[in-house]
């Protein structure tokens, strides 16, 4: 449609978008200012107290690393997997074709809580102790379908072309993928790493019901910390979090994922 003749928003969005926006994100700002303000003496001063609290830390610096151990274990797997998956879904015809696809648009619909439960449940019908081991397992498959539906929205938009010109050349089905199919997939293997690391990294209520004696990661630490009341040491943790969160959001955007995703959920 041409531009000129598309319709004008209502005058209303001019004061619904403000507000909405303001709703969204004063709540982080009055934190992030928050954490660099130290109050003494009746006055308000600028300070990196907070922050140096957090990381001369020795169980947050713990519970940071398991952290990343768990998000980077689950994204390695969930990528792995998802791009397994993906490309059984788009390429390879066989009868549980359908119900694979329909269970991974399913998984993404259930409630976490209800996840987390099933999860529990299951690790206790096998007798297996809680532990980091068990957080990543949960986390696997609590991410897993996001990649499915990212690398699956990028194998529906690849030309099928490309492969049958590498065919007529002589390349063999495992030098079509290698050598044409997975480099034109490797924006969105990335991106499903980086959304499975991100989703994995923020997660708290899988992790709590799935997290053993010693197994805290970073938002079941801030959780723990929160219940003996609210500090600045909290918010400069959370800000530290939301910080790791926004850089990898960017990444998400410079990959072009977030579009990726909203394609495939459309």
């Amino acid at each position: 449609m041409n531009e000129r003749h598309r319709p004008r928003p209502p005058r209303s969005i001019a004061v619904v978008l403000p507000l909405m926006l303001i709703a969204l994100y004063l709540p982080l700002a009055v934190m992030l200012i928050s954490s660099f303000t130290d109050i003494q003496d009746g006055g308000s001063y600028f300070t990196l107290r907070w922050y140096h609290e957090v990381f001369a830390d020795p169980a947050l610096w713990e519970a940071l690393s398991r952290s990343f151990l768990v998000a980077s274990g689950a994204a390695a797997m969930s990528t792995l997997l998802g791009l397994l998956g993906a490309l059984a879904i788009d390429k390879w015809s066989f009868r549980a074709r359908v119900v694979l696809r329909t269970l991974s648009w399913l998984s993404l619909m259930l409630p976490e809580l209800v996840l987390a439960l099933a999860l529990l449940s299951w690790f206790a019908l096998f007798g297996l102790t809680l532990s980091l081991w068990t957080v990543i397992a949960a986390h696997i498959t609590l991410t897993l379908p996001f990649v499915i539906l990212i690398i699956g929205a990028r194998l529906k938009g690849l030309d099928p072309a490309y492969d049958d010109a590498a065919r007529d050349l002589g390349a063999r089905e495992w030098q079509v993928l290698t050598r044409v199919t997975l480099p034109l997939l490797a924006p969105s293997i990335v991106t499903g790493f980086l959304l499975a690391f991100l989703i994995s990294f923020d997660d708290f209520l899988v992790t709590f019901y799935t997290n053993g004696v010693g197994s805290d990661t970073l938002p079941v630490r801030l959780y723990s910390m929160m219940k003996q009341g609210m500090s600045p040491k909290i918010q400069a943790l959370s800000s530290i979090m939301l910080i790791v969160s926004v850089v990898l959001i960017a990444l998400l955007a410079r990959l072009r994922g977030l579009k990726s995703l909203a394609d495939a959920e459309s």
